[in-house]
């Protein structure tokens, strides 16, 4: 089966609008003196506004308040997942969140889809002027199997090329999250590609909009526009990012230092003049993960305990479901910068849209009440054979927002039904040791149906990733995500993502089982300059730094 996506390139043109200065008329020999010095007046005046006009308009550079540079800036081992100006990849995710093309120009997959096959462009080169060839995509794509860092690829049997502008990938298992694996994993040149790639800006080599020509570890980074690259060139043609604290790019911003800084709700309340804030959608969540099997004694592998008796009961599950009120949530905790969250996908194409649920705190009160929680004593909590309403909350210490986020859920649960819940703050070392017990502030965010897979499929249950540590198993969610995941097209996917979620009568949504409460997701929020346009901003994934800068080449000042 063939299918093609349109090649669509950047098409990037700064228009600058020159303002003709007003010449003076009439007869000249009847003007008065007083009358041609209030023209002159006002064409200078004119003339002055015009010049400021045509400066704003040449603008090509921008200076960025960031949260952080690299370790290394090598795709192989992670980097530019969400993407990166510095890096072309096969297909990429547009503003739009529908893939298009990159470097390819069609793909298609075998019927059993185990082979992937895509062409590529021929008139690629990388940033120094070496041609791109389709051995470099096999190489990046095997050299980032090898390495086995960030990037999944253990679907990956193989992958060669068959000649210049065509690769082949051959996959173990059906996989169609592959295409957006694909999208996330930039290509490297093998002629160039070393041990010490990506560790300066002379071993960083790319084919994207941009290049990078100065890394001051920890300090700053330069991009400047690639001029070999293949796609329209960018109207910023340099983008100095600054690596600062929270509070440092807030200072800066308000000093005129930057031009666009990186900010949080607990700050972006604060206004500065020429500046304004531009809060980007996001499926960075917050929400609580839910232990479903009770405590009988068990431990993982590595001796940690597993299960919770009050969380492995789906009617205490799903009354801090709906019986919490996310719009105080995002009062309380967030300033306001935020959305509703129902699912770990909210937005995205393969979201089912019948998982939104109302605040009803009359219907988690009657869960728990045939559920058999009940407050026999009158203190407030509820209790069942002897056993109180009550559990620790965790949420990684020094995250305040998260901490926000925590409290005002613990203040709510025992205000409206009757739960006693101590927040507290731990470390990742005591996070991952105690998460498979107890409920804990976690969050994610992806442009890929993928996390869905690995949040609820059973085969990953239990890990020390994150990713399921409240051991949810069901054969129907399985069932629906192995039909995600055998599917020929990843439009043909949807259905089976959606009925995963919620099929009319189970799913892993807040509607059906519940191992997430779903509150909120984050709106990213960036301090922007009057009259610089960032592009359509995709719905970013988790992390507010590098998905903004991804479309670097879109951005323009009017």
């Amino acid at each position: 089966m063939k299918r093609k996506i349109a090649a669509v390139l950047c098409c990037l043109a700064m228009t600058m609008t020159l303002l003709a200065g007003c010449g003076s008329g009439g007869d000249s020999g009847t003007n008065s003196a007083k009358e041609t010095e209030q023209k002159s007046d006002e064409t200078e005046q004119k003339s002055e506004e015009t010049s400021a006009k045509a400066d704003a308009s040449a603008k090509d550079e921008v200076t960025i308040g960031f949260s952080n540079d690299a370790d290394s800036w090598d795709p192989c081992t992670g980097f530019g997942y969400t993407g990166s100006p510095l890096y072309s990849s096969l297909v990429r995710v547009n503003g739009d969140d529908k893939l298009e093309n990159d470097l390819a120009t069609e793909y298609s997959v075998s019927e059993d889809a185990l082979t992937w096959t895509f062409k590529i462009r021929n008139d690629v080169v990388f940033s120094d002027k070496e041609p791109l060839k389709a051995s470099d995509v096999a190489f990046t794509f095997n050299t980032t199997k090898e390495k086995a860092t960030y990037m999944d690829l253990t679907m990956l049997e193989s992958c060669t090329a068959a000649d210049d502008t065509t690769v082949e990938f051959k996959l173990n298992k059906p996989c169609v999250t592959f295409i957006y694996t694909v999208a996330q994993i930039g290509i490297v040149p093998e002629k160039s590609y070393s041990d010490k790639f990506g560790l300066s800006a002379e071993e960083t080599i790319g084919s994207g909009p941009y290049k990078l020509t100065q890394w001051d570890k920890g300090q700053q980074f330069i991009l400047e526009a690639n001029e070999n690259y293949y796609g329209e060139q960018p109207a910023i043609k340099k983008a100095v990012f600054l690596v600062q604290e929270e509070d440092a790019r807030f200072v800066s911003a308000k000093a005129g230092d930057v031009d666009i800084a990186l900010t949080s709700a607990t700050i972006a309340t604060n206004e500065i003049d020429g500046m304004h804030v531009e809060e980007v959608e996001s499926v960075d969540n917050r929400g609580i993960t839910l232990p479903t099997v009770p405590d009988e004694g068990k431990t993982t592998e590595d001796g940690y305990k597993i299960g919770n008796n009050i969380t492995s009961d789906v009617n205490v599950r799903k009354a801090l479901c709906y019986g919490i009120d996310r719009e105080r949530i995002m009062e309380e905790a967030l300033n306001g910068f935020a959305k509703p969250a129902y699912t770990e996908c909210d937005g995205m194409p393969w979201w089912n849209e019948e998982t939104v649920i109302e605040t009803d705190v009359d219907h988690a009160k009657q869960l728990l009440d045939e559920a058999g929680w009940k407050d026999e004593d009158g203190d407030g909590i509820r209790e069942k054979d002897g056993t109180k309403l009550a559990f620790n909350l965790m949420y990684f210490a020094g995250d305040s927002m998260r901490q926000a986020v925590a409290m005002s859920v613990a203040n709510q649960a025992k205000e409206n039904m009757g739960f006693d819940i101590t927040v507290e703050g731990v470390s990742a070392d005591d996070t991952v040791k105690r998460m498979f017990s107890e409920p804990m502030i976690m969050g994610w965010g992806s442009d890929s149906p993928m996390t869905s897979y690995m949040l609820y499929h059973s085969s990953n249950a239990g890990k020390t990733d994150f990713y399921n540590p409240e051991f949810y198993t069901s054969e129907k969610t399985d069932e629906y995500l192995d039909k995600a995941m055998n599917s020929l097209s990843i439009e043909e996917s949807y259905q089976w993502w959606q009925k995963a979620q919620w099929d009319g009568e189970t799913g892993t949504s807040m509607r059906g089982e519940a191992p997430w409460a779903f509150y909120v997701n984050m709106s990213h929020l960036y301090y922007v300059k009057d009259g610089l346009d960032i592009g359509k901003q995709r719905i970013h994934a988790h992390g507010a730094a590098w998905p903004l800068v991804a479309n670097l080449a879109e951005w323009t000042w009017k």
